[in-house]
């Protein structure tokens, strides 16, 4: 969501289960695995339920589990290490808890625990049968067996619904030993020596995940703004459409983080109030955006707004406000301008806009300065969203809007840590905003993006849905940054 955020021929196997001999199969729970799997998924069962809560990706925070469900569970090595890959799906209480959530989970088991397995990967130690005291641990920390994932995706390895799938191309190599990344997000990466990140999706839901539709369809169509994509794995679930499970794509080894970048040069203020260069940057990113959007247009399904279509988009973030002021009941003052700017939103002058495929998700962190320029990453969208959501056709200026959110956050970095409330922090924080949003609007434009100017009222819908989104995902997770969307709150509620 808000910053910082970011990641980056077909063969038929079936491995054996290491306490069988039979291979793992698709089943809708444990019953009709392999008799071996089956074993070791149960003897995991309580030692996930305890180390699930704690982990970044999770969204089932401060909700008691009330049952854990196998879906697929696959060996992918066996032996001593061994490596299962296991869809688990996890059920909340209460009468509107809902069906839960399929979280992908990547185990080792081994008979001593690795040195580069750290404390928080490891989820305890197995009792009885055949991997009685065994160390289980979240295999994404393990160099050995992520290498094997990379072997299964350069080989297009497939057991049983699980299908490792590659691009056209040069072949990938398959002796990389992988490194998780420590960057902070809701999914998990593995980067592979200097040449590719996998990412790993942690919730699963049936259907292609945007990050890898995106990417493809701009891959294919030989956008230099995204990472090069050389492969993924689906698996199917039941009878659903197959679900996204992760993506490899090319590592940008001498890119620079957006983010980092804009605050580098917020910092910079407090001793030199001088524009600095960003702002040239933010020009470029803005050209950058638009020319992504630019190919999404041309090569994914569009639309166009009309009444119903308006009113449907004014109402859902109508609805999003009312379960925003529910969550943080400190947006209640503002909920009436708020909803008068939703109301604004009429086809008298949005009627015949363009809406198409877009990143859903866009901000400083996703953006990445190589020397070849701006590359934009993790185009999955707000991972809080259903999937099918997440896959409709929006405005396009839904990025712009969220990108001008973003230099509004790295702006907040020079008061943090400022005594009591200093004006002319303050101030220089607000110019360095309104500077880059400026540059970065005018490079859209000139990008051949619609001009935000052009349509006041939708921009300040789009910016007001963003920074609600950002109330209700700070009030859970970083209570000390709530400040900094209900400032923006404060500011667009008075622009009505």
């Amino acid at each position: 969501m808000s910053e910082p955020s970011r990641s980056q021929a077909h063969v038929h196997r079936e491995p054996s289960d290491a306490a069988t001999g039979q291979v793992g199969t698709r089943a809708p729970g444990v019953r009709r695995t392999a008799a071996g799997v089956s074993e070791l998924v149960q003897a995991a069962l309580p030692l996930i339920a305890e180390w699930l809560p704690t982990q970044r990706w999770y969204a089932g925070k401060g909700r008691p589990i009330a049952a854990l469900t196998p879906v697929v569970g696959t060996p992918l090595q066996v032996g001593d290490p061994a490596l299962l890959h296991l869809l688990l799906r996890v059920e909340h209480g209460g009468a509107t808890a809902g069906p839960g959530d399929v979280y992908q989970l990547l185990l080792g088991i081994r008979s001593e625990q690795p040195a580069s397995v750290g404390p928080m990967a490891v989820l305890g130690r197995l009792e009885g049968g055949t991997y009685d005291g065994a160390t289980l641990y979240d295999a994404v920390h393990d160099p050995e067996l992520t290498g094997r994932l990379l072997e299964h995706l350069a080989t297009g390895d497939r057991f049983g619904s699980l299908s490792f799938r590659r691009t056209p191309g040069p072949g990938l190599p398959g002796n990389l030993p992988g490194r998780a990344s420590t960057a902070e997000q809701s999914n998990s990466s593995v980067i592979y020596d200097t040449a590719f990140i996998l990412k790993l999706f942690r919730r699963i839901s049936p259907g292609t995940n945007p990050d890898l539709e995106l990417s493809l369809a701009l891959s294919r169509a030989g956008s230099t703004r995204i990472p090069r994509v050389a492969a993924w794995f689906e698996c199917r679930l039941e009878r659903s459409e197959p679900a996204t499970l992760g993506l490899l794509q090319r590592y940008l080894e001498d890119a620079e983080d957006g983010w980092e970048l804009a605050l580098d040069q917020v910092a910079r203020l407090k001793g030199d109030p001088s524009p600095g260069n960003f702002a040239i940057e933010a020009h470029r990113l803005g050209r950058a955006t638009a020319e992504v959007h630019r190919v999404l247009a041309r090569t994914m399904p569009t639309a166009r707004l009309d009444r119903a279509r308006t009113a449907e988009l004014a109402g859902a973030m109508a609805d999003r406000l009312d379960s925003a002021v529910t969550a943080v009941p400190g947006l209640m003052r503002y909920r009436p301008a708020l909803r008068a700017a939703f109301q604004q939103l009429t086809a008298a002058h949005l009627d015949g806009l363009q809406v198409q495929r877009i990143h859903g998700d866009l901000h400083l962190g996703q953006a990445m300065r190589t020397p070849q320029g701006w590359v934009l990453l993790d185009f999955e969208g707000e991972p809080a969203k259903p999937l099918a959501e997440r896959r409709l056709p929006q405005p396009a200026l839904r990025d712009v809007a969220a990108m001008l959110r973003s230099f509004d956050y790295a702006a907040a970095h020079l008061l943090a840590g400022a005594p009591g409330q200093d004006p002319e922090l303050a101030q220089l924080a607000a110019a360095w905003a309104a500077r880059n949003r400026a540059a970065y609007c005018a490079g859209y434009t000139a990008g051949g993006g619609l001009d935000p100017a052009g349509t006041p009222e939708l921009m300040r819908a789009l910016e007001i849905d963003k920074a609600v989104y950002e109330v209700v995902y700070e009030a859970r997770h970083r209570p000390s940054w709530l400040p900094i969307p209900l400032a923006a709150i404060n500011r667009l509620a008075d622009t009505v």
